[in-house]
């Protein structure tokens, strides 16, 4: 069995100081001229920049083999080990590598930045971006949906549901289907203009947001849906002006009643513009809070 020599940070013996001893078996390493110029100018920056003792010597063949999350675990080991695993020959091929974009702030910085501070700024960056959202404070058994559909003489429909009551999509999608009561919908010409209203109202009526307040046709498929939709704004505490790249959607499921029609359930939801695809509910509910919660 092939004997192996213990590296520590303690005053080496003169065995242990030849870096001989310590050369990779494979010989395909060193016959990579990469490797062996990369080793030779992390030997010359120690060198000149720090009174190590021997054992940085072993640490510099030892850190060309090593992954990036190894070499940070193994700089908190002692202040030699820090100094040899943050080298800039060392962490300049894994940034350019891994975020090519951030070395060129190494020379355009007016102050030195070491590769190690900016793969790690490279690093978290790509970490928040897939930190996933906190959860929302709001929930649908907090708020409920009353919805209008009026044309110029009367009221052709109106709902209201509890948020506890809604079925959510098994997608997890804010998307929900309304029935609505025979009594409570009027039979219409698909050719009116209508007044269309869909608001939030937060439970205890606290507070209100309207998702959706139109007028016109809409747009009717063969007599038997009617589809209308709205653009929801920004949230003020965000950005100001422009969009929020949400809309609302409304669907109007019809029947046809002695020529005309008659409003037999709704379907709401929330869009993305961008996928035209509907939100999921947790999305949409931390969108509301924004209106809805002090």
């Amino acid at each position: 069995m092939q004997e192996t020599t213990r590296i520590t940070c303690s005053q080496p013996t003169k065995h242990a100081m030849n870096v001989t001893n310590f050369l990779p078996f494979d010989h395909k390493y060193w016959k990579n001229s990469d490797n062996v110029c990369r080793s030779k100018l992390l030997i010359m920056s120690l060198k000149s920049s720090s009174n190590l003792s021997p054992p940085w010597q072993v640490l510099v063949l030892v850190a060309n083999h090593l992954d990036p999350k190894t070499l940070a675990i193994a700089s908190c080991v002692c202040k030699s080990w820090s100094i040899s695993m943050s080298s800039d020959h060392l962490w300049q091929p894994i940034c350019a590598a891994q975020y090519p974009s951030l070395c060129t702030l190494h020379a355009a910085a007016s102050a030195a930045v070491s590769y190690l501070k900016l793969y790690t700024l490279g690093y978290m960056s790509e970490k928040r971006r897939v930190r996933k959202p906190l959860k929302p404070n709001l929930s649908l058994q907090d708020i409920f949906f009353a919805i209008d559909i009026n044309n110029k003489s009367s009221c052709i429909a109106t709902t209201i549901k509890p948020g506890c009551e809604l079925e959510v999509d098994k997608n997890g999608v804010f998307r929900f289907d309304i029935d609505v009561k025979r009594d409570k919908s009027v039979a219409f010409d698909p050719t009116d203009n209508l007044r269309i209203t869909w608001n939030v109202v937060m439970k205890g009526f606290e507070s209100v947001f309207t998702m959706m307040e139109c007028r016109g046709k809409g747009n009717f498929v063969l007599g038997l849906q009617g589809w209308f939709s709205k653009e929801l704004p920004l949230p003020g505490c965000c950005l100001s002006g422009g969009a929020s790249g949400l809309v609302a959607d409304l669907r109007l499921g019809l029947r046809i009643s002695g020529g005309k029609v008659v409003v037999e359930k709704m379907s709401v939801g929330v869009l993305s513009v961008v996928s035209w695809r509907y939100v999921w509910v947790d999305d949409v509910l931390r969108y509301l809070q924004h209106f809805l919660l002090p």
